[in-house]
């Protein structure tokens, strides 16, 4: 593969509603020390140069950085046109790939990145297109020694780099971890731009499928070290948050088991059993998302369902998706937190011997999920792949976030643009 190429990121969608603000991460990461000296060669990709043009000019405007109307170049390229995706991946270095919902339009862009030795990172929470993507790709990236690096956004970066800051700052032998994630509003609320909504329709209606696909993956069960990890209820009190939890839907547990299952099997690592969790509040709040939930499950399996929830979203969601996605003050009111509860043994304990007998409390934390913090991940991780390349795994795959930066500074260089790991508490034995 190149190692110089005309581009070392490329922005795809970056017209789309995320992609925007990927397109301006992109701009603050430019002037980081990474790139200090030389610079940073990126451009923007899409349909429709007219459209790309106004991302710049927005970007430039709100960054007050003129020159991205001049210096970034457009590429044009469509994800139904092979030959275009495969002129793009010729120019990049790490394609940075906005283009979503991933199981419709995230294989013709991963297949163009394998061929033509770019590397590819994606914002996917969708656990059929990332663990579809490892069955059929994975063998042909680690011949071509290109990256394949899926769930870069908040799903999953927090949970997946979470779970290792836990393992790195415990004295001893982690053995299980349960995180729970708290969404804050500010006073006008929070909204998600729709194409997350359609994605998890979507998801949900073809669970079959992914049942389908593990069958076919055949994933050995990894081995417990220690206590085994006691599974909580649909719904419970959390006395830790002190208030009502349920299990977290999206794709973290999935990502954060592939990733043990890579560590175990490869580096010989020892696994951690884990459980996501997201915290709701009071018992009010509780009613309200079961009957939303029940009335979301109803509608998901049937296709006149699932075509009025994509139509509308907003009705459906109440209020919680929209196809406008959220306005700034909305995105500036809005924060995370998610909060790791590991337990485990001390140094020179052997784990089979008895009940655990230390535990970690460690934070993960930022701004707004979707629009501030997705975009945060997902560039550091580009620069990461840029910059730590001799940190990565030996040979090129398809891999999870922890899996691919678990030897490098992925964590240190997301403390330092805005997304916070933190030390909570880590009692002796």
């Amino acid at each position: 593969m190149a190692t110089e190429r005309q581009y070392q990121l490329v922005i795809l969608g970056a017209s789309g509603f995320t992609g925007q603000f990927v397109v301006e991460e992109v701009a603050r990461a430019a002037d980081s020390e990474d790139f200090r000296g030389p610079g940073l060669r990126w451009a923007v990709a899409g349909r429709n140069k007219k459209k790309l043009e106004e991302v710049l000019q927005t970007a430039s405007q709100r960054l007050s950085k003129p020159q991205l109307k001049s210096d970034v170049d457009i590429i044009l390229c469509d994800v139904s046109d092979p030959p275009s995706l495969a002129e793009m991946c010729k120019k990049a270095t790490v394609v940075l790939d906005c283009v979503g919902p991933y199981r419709f339009y995230g294989e013709p862009v991963v297949k163009a990145c394998v061929e033509n030795g770019a590397h590819f990172v994606d914002i996917s929470g969708e656990p059929q297109f990332l663990e579809g993507m490892y069955l059929k790709y994975n063998s042909q990236a680690a011949e071509k020694g290109v990256y394949i690096v899926g769930s870069s956004g908040f799903d999953s970066i927090p949970a997946d780099l979470g779970v290792l800051f836990t393992r790195n700052s415990l004295k001893g032998t982690l053995t299980a971890v349960e995180s729970f994630l708290s969404l804050k509003s500010g006073p006008k609320g929070t909204c998600i731009h729709d194409g997350t909504w359609q994605s998890a329709v979507h998801g949900i209606a073809d669970e079959g499928n992914l049942r389908k696909l593990r069958k076919q993956l055949a994933y050995k069960p990894l081995p417990v070290v220690g206590k085994k990890m006691k599974r909580r209820g649909p719904v419970f009190y959390s006395n830790e948050l002190k208030e009502y939890a349920i299990p977290f839907l999206g794709a973290d547990a999935s990502v954060v088991r592939r990733t043990q299952r890579y560590l175990y099997e490869n580096l010989q690592e020892s696994p951690v059993q884990y459980a996501a969790y997201v915290s709701v509040g009071g018992l009010t709040s509780v009613i309200k998302l079961m009957f939303a939930g029940l009335f979301f499950l109803l509608f998901t399996k049937f296709s006149c369902g699932r075509k009025l929830l994509i139509k509308f979203p907003k009705f459906f969601s109440f209020g919680y998706f929209s196809k406008e996605g959220p306005t700034q003050e909305q995105m500036d009111g809005a924060s995370f937190t998610m909060t790791f509860f590991g337990e485990g043994y001390s140094q020179g304990y052997n784990p089979q011997d008895g009940t655990p007998n230390v535990k970690i409390c460690t934070q993960v934390s930022g701004p707004e999920v979707a629009y501030v913090a997705t975009p945060i991940a997902m560039v550091q991780t580009g620069v990461t792949i840029l910059k730590d390349s001799s940190l990565l795994p030996k040979s090129g795959g398809v891999y999870t976030p922890g899996a691919a930066f678990s030897k490098t500074k992925l964590i240190e260089r997301l403390n330092k643009a805005g997304l916070h790991f933190t030390v909570i508490s880590k009692p002796e034995a």
